[in-house]
């Protein structure tokens, strides 16, 4: 693992990993990690309120002393508005003491300054490691497999973070993003082959595109390829639709991490495919996304966070945007921490026959018992003559991998129309538009959700903009 030679840094590295280990090997006390989380949210409270010009006015008049890690309740919120307006003025330490400097993808705002130092960066990937290296246990034994790392810009964290996770594993890894102008889907794909890749990571949108381009290029992908696993993130990907993605790929199928390029890595997967939080590195709390009301660290509603690890952008309730549900630990598997369940963004919250729902129950409501797809869309519509509202479903089969299709379309649209309460129709396609591909840059609603009861919000307009220049044969 990289760890900072000298200086500040490479102190808090070693207190840090020496908590760390304690941690995973289930020796850390509940005392010893009630002070860790202690001493560090107070030595961030008084960084940011000292050393950043946005934290001085926003947290001005508080009693920062009183504050514990059980009760954050008496802090303002952080929100993306916030880090869009303020942007550099966050920061509470010099960019110069930055390792990396990332942004934001910038797609539907102002892009957002991701800077980070040496402390973020060994606490961060310190969590993903564990969960990799598990992983690679469970399934490779002693090997360590080949891995090809899939996105999704320069100035994005993912090729160096998971680069760093792969060396720390013994990987060899190859960064072969098929968006790019140097690589595309075809020379992916012959890499994937010629180097024989077991471990694919990349967004699930990639991973199904992936497939398509594959189709199109001739490829079979169990007879042509190595992957055993597929490692999604960086969109929402439900159990129904990772079953999905296993049924197309023939691998097994990990939503591997959550976090975001503001909050660095917030929860990682284990070999159980549960999703746990890094606690050793944020308070959590869960808040109504209506009233901000805040439940505690576990819970139904949107997931906020405060950084314990003074770095260079630490964030004090910061809310996230994501609907999620924490729960306590009840997982046999080698990582700790509470259970992270993301049900998407609170934003992508839809109204359907007068109830809403978050989109992972619509993703799950058109994708369970489906297999062989490559992708999906939904269409809803206002049925003005019976006063209600009514979905068209459009799936994708790849060839080959459905025997009747016409049972599967039956299947989908009883299984969501009772799901959701509308009436449900089911087209096949033998092509979905672009726009199902932009989900990581834009958001899941603008891919996939074509809502005809009002005018394109901006974040659509984006992304069918965006979608004009994608696909695996431009």
């Amino acid at each position: 693992m990289w760890l900072p030679s000298t200086g500040p840094a490479a102190d808090f590295a070693a207190r840090y990993l020496e908590l760390h280990r304690a941690f995973y090997d289930r020796t850390l006390t509940d005392t010893a990690l009630r002070d860790w989380r202690t001493r560090q949210l107070a030595t961030v409270l008084e960084q940011v309120s000292t050393q950043s010009p946005f934290y001085k006015r926003h947290l001005k008049g508080k009693d920062l002393a009183a504050v514990t890690p059980g009760d954050l309740t008496s802090l303002p919120f952080t929100t993306k508005a916030h880090l869009r307006e303020e942007m550099l003025d966050v920061l509470s330490r010099p960019l110069a003491d930055s390792l990396f400097f990332y942004e934001t993808t910038g797609t539907t705002g102002r892009a957002t300054p991701c800077p980070r130092d040496g402390r973020e960066i060994v606490a961060s990937n310190a969590h993903i490691t564990e969960s990799w290296a598990s992983i690679f246990r469970h399934h490779f034994g002693e090997h360590a497999p080949r891995i090809g790392l899939m996105g999704p810009t320069e100035v994005h964290s993912f090729g160096d973070t998971l680069g760093d996770i792969a060396r720390n594993t013994g990987s060899m890894n190859a960064k072969i993003w098929p968006y790019s102008p140097v690589i595309g889907f075809e020379k992916a794909l012959q890499l994937m082959k010629d180097l024989e890749l077991e471990v694919i990571c990349c967004t699930p949108g990639v991973a199904l595109t992936l497939a398509k381009a594959a189709e199109h290029y001739g490829y079979d992908l169990r007879e042509d390829f190595s992957v055993k696993l597929l490692f999604v993130t960086g969109e929402m990907c439900t159990p129904a639709l990772a079953h999905n993605l296993e049924t197309v790929w023939g691998a097994d199928v990990y939503n591997i991490l959550y976090g975001s390029q503001e909050a660095f890595v917030i929860a990682t997967a284990c070999r159980n495919k549960r999703m746990h939080l890094s606690q050793t590195n944020y308070v959590i709390e869960v808040v109504d996304p209506e009233s901000g009301d805040s439940q505690g660290s576990r819970g139904s509603g949107e997931l906020t966070v405060t950084m314990l690890v003074d770095g260079v952008k630490p964030l004090v309730r910061y809310r996230t945007g994501d609907a999620v549900v924490v729960e306590e630990s009840d997982c046999g598997c080698e990582m700790p921490g509470d259970l992270v369940r993301i049900v998407g963004r609170t934003l992508d919250r839809l109204d359907l026959g007068g109830r809403r729902f978050t989109a992972g129950q619509i993703e799950t409501a058109v994708m369970t018992g489906v297999t062989g797809s490559a992708g999906y869309q939904v269409v809803i519509e206002r049925d003005e003559a019976l006063g209600q509202d009514r979905l068209t479903v459009r799936l994708e089969l790849l060839k080959g991998l459905v025997g009747d299709a016409g049972s599967l379309r039956e299947a989908v649209r009883a299984r969501a129309s009772e799901a959701l309460g509308v009436p449900v129709a089911v087209e096949l396609s033998d092509g979905l538009d672009p726009i199902v591909s932009t989900g990581a840059f834009v958001s899941w609603k603008a891919a996939r959700i074509v809502d005809r009861r009002t005018a394109p919000d901006h974040e659509t307009q984006v992304a069918q903009k965006m979608a004009a220049n994608r696909g695996y044969d431009n």
